[in-house]
């Protein structure tokens, strides 16, 4: 017998504005995705439980980890959430990388533009008792929040939701940096500075972090096309938001495009290394539904 949707789903659904195809997502992927952490973190035994879950832009990180994480509340575990994105260098720290090492590294997304000693600080806190404040970012401002702004986590947590774009990532090498695979990376990035860092970021201090991953899944897409349309999805809900404030802010549709160029090479890395790799891998189709078994 199928077990009934919790009580909460319905407002969970209004406050993210998803429609009523989300509920047979949630059935088939968020659901099943909560038991299976579930179980790795009480076999694991142990606070600070990591659960990592790597996928592209716009493919439905957030919503799944937000729910996940009231699933898994509602079995009585003590959870908290954390982004990639929320570790992300200051505007004033990555003006700083743009001057002194490289141009493109003013835009936040591409390994080295975070800040990993951070995020490996906020992991130690949580496995531990006390308060510990959790990192935002404020991505309408281009920068970090303040820091009065951020939430506070009464550790120890049970599990820890992490998520994020290139989560897992592992160096391509230089063979791979080689031919560009887009108009940014010939244009702006010619002789593959940029790449270069890129990889050596993931090669060094990014092994640390991920090396904390207890546990990961992967959501892959169909194609970079179908990331664009999603990531296009996601700013005219963010804008929505904005003006509801009264407030402006994100990306217009230009600028939109060549921001996702900054992601094309990893996305497509990632898609072809972490699903062999990952405890879940979970193909998504171009409307997020999962095409793979949950």
């Amino acid at each position: 017998m199928t077990a009934p949707d919790p009580y909460w789903l319905a407002d969970f659904m209004r406050v993210e504005r998803l429609d009523a195809g989300f509920v047979e997502i949630f059935r088939r992927l968020h659901r099943p995705l909560a038991k299976r952490i579930g179980a790795a973190a009480r076999a694991h035994g142990r606070p600070g439980f990591v659960a990592g879950l790597s996928g592209p832009q716009g493919s439905g990180k957030s919503t799944l980890m937000a729910a996940v994480a009231r699933l898994l509340e509602g079995e009585g575990l003590k959870v908290a959430v954390l982004s990639l994105d929320d570790l992300y260098l200051t505007r004033a720290e990555r003006q700083v990388l743009a001057r002194e090492v490289h141009p493109l590294l003013v835009t936040r997304g591409p390994p080295g533009t975070h800040d990993v000693d951070l995020g490996l600080s906020v992991l130690d806190g949580l496995a531990g008792q006390g308060a510990i404040a959790l990192p935002r970012f404020d991505k309408a401002a281009d920068d970090r929040a303040p820091r009065q702004d951020w939430p506070v986590f009464d550790g120890p947590a049970d599990v820890v939701l992490l998520e994020g774009w290139c989560l897992g990532a592992r160096p391509q090498g230089a063979a791979a940096l080689v031919a560009p695979v887009n108009a940014l990376e010939r244009d702006e990035d010619p002789d593959g500075a940029w790449r270069g860092f890129i990889d050596a970021a993931l090669a060094g201090s990014y092994c640390d972090l991920f090396s904390r991953i207890d546990w990961l899944a992967v959501l892959t897409a169909p194609d970079f096309a179908a990331v664009r349309l999603w990531r296009r999805e996601q700013e005219a809900k963010l804008q929505a938001k904005l003006a509801a404030c009264g407030a402006r802010g994100g990306l217009d549709p230009a600028a939109l495009e060549r921001f996702l160029d900054h992601y094309e090479r990893l996305t497509a890395w990632c898609a072809q290394d972490l699903p062999g790799r990952a405890d879940l891998h979970v193909a998504l189709d171009a409307a997020r539904r999962p095409l793979t078994p949950s």
